[in-house]
């Protein structure tokens, strides 16, 4: 495991002028891991660059004009704010206040060009609740911001899939503000891109929030997949936990996670817990994880991390091959065991079992296997 540096205490740096932040050149802490050398493609100004969009409009979801957009949300790095100042087109998600939703909202998010910027915000109105599914273009060089607004006593959960060609560069900041006495649910699914940068980021508003971060990604031969999570805790009675594993294979698969939760001096009573679990398959693959806890105060009803990164449990591979599974066969099967717990927690049968469904092909593994039931 990497030893942590310290949360750096002072507000983060924010802006819409890409000019503020410097081009990182991987001395910083927060590009210290990154393959430079890919990501730098949105380091500058991008010519000819698409937007991104959602696939047909309906009821909750709209392309609109950046122009039309009032979000207070500011870039904390320097693609975010090239992103943000250059993108053209945006998807607004609008859940209007007090509804209940119960179907998932689909969004097929498309680019217009080989690369693009992208700017998505998803704003839930007073006591209501919904299911947002964003499908994101990996036929696509992406750049972009995600910002999404829990109203006071909603509830909101948010699927991310990034699934697809494994050429494709993506970085995207995920933040979300949750209102008092609101419940946020946020999961990533990683398992596509040659390079994908994805952090989420969490702040509360108001007292009584509670936010459950929850991620699952799956890294092959020379993909690089990071997800750098900040949770910042200054309203107090809030809750937060932060819930991430992967899962590596081939030569050359690298894999970063980055958790750091702060709690500041007036965050009392905050509860709060962050885990991260990797696991490797092969010989080769290199797994990051980095968990950070900043407290300002004592008063809190519990704070704690951990970390660990480790191979195949011997006796879950003798257990399925001793009832007739074949040994590649079985090491898919853990995976997709491994994987579960994450999925379960978003408490979305359906989504779930998409979820399982996508992880399982990755795997390889044949319908007839990946759907008896093994880790659901």
């Amino acid at each position: 495991m990497t030893i942590a540096p310290p949360i750096d205490l002072s507000p983060r740096l924010t802006s819409l002028d890409p000019a503020v932040f410097g081009v990182p050149t991987g001395r910083e802490v927060e590009w210290r891991f990154a393959p430079l050398d890919v990501f730098s493609k949105f380091f500058q100004a991008i010519d000819g660059a698409g937007s991104v969009t959602a696939r047909g409009a309906t009821e909750f979801v709209r392309n609109v004009d950046v122009l039309d957009l009032h979000s207070s949300w500011l870039p904390t790095d320097r693609p975010m704010a090239i992103a943000r100042s250059l993108v053209q087109q945006a998807v607004v998600i609008d859940i209007p206040k007090d509804r209940v939703i119960e179907d998932p909202i689909m969004v097929d998010l498309q680019g217009s060009a080989a690369s693009c910027y992208q700017h998505v915000e998803v704003n839930v109105g007073a006591f209501s609740s919904a299911v947002v599914v964003l499908q994101h273009d990996m036929d696509r060089d992406v750049c972009g911001a995600i910002v999404v607004t829990v109203g006071d006593g909603a509830k909101l959960t948010m699927l991310s899939v990034v699934a697809g060609d494994t050429n494709a560069v993506h970085i995207s900041n995920w933040h979300t503000t949750t209102g008092r006495d609101s419940a946020f649910v946020g999961c990533t699914v990683t398992t596509g891109g040659r390079a994908v940068r994805i952090s989420p980021s969490v702040t509360y508003r108001a007292p009584g929030g509670s936010a459950e971060l929850l991620g699952v990604f799956l890294a092959d031969s020379e993909q690089y997949l990071e997800h750098r999570i900040f949770v910042e805790h200054e309203q107090p009675h809030c809750t937060s936990r932060v819930t991430y594993k992967g899962a590596l294979s081939g030569a050359g698969a690298h894999t970063v996670w980055v958790g750091d939760v702060l709690v500041r001096r007036g965050a009392t009573g905050t509860d709060t817990y962050e885990m991260n679990r990797n696991l490797l398959l092969t010989e080769g693959p290199r797994a990051d994880s980095v968990p950070n806890l900043e407290l300002e105060t004592g008063d809190i009803v519990g704070a704690g991390h951990a970390s660990a990164t480790g191979r195949f449990d011997d006796e879950q591979l003798f257990y399925l091959q001793a009832r007739g599974i074949p040994e590649h066969q079985a090491r898919q099967l853990v995976v997709r065991g491994f994987f579960a717990e994450v999925l379960a927690r978003l408490n979305q049968g359906q989504l779930r079992d998409a979820m399982m469904r996508l992880i399982s092909h990755r795997l390889g593994l044949p319908e007839q296997v990946s759907t008896s039931g093994f880790g659901s």
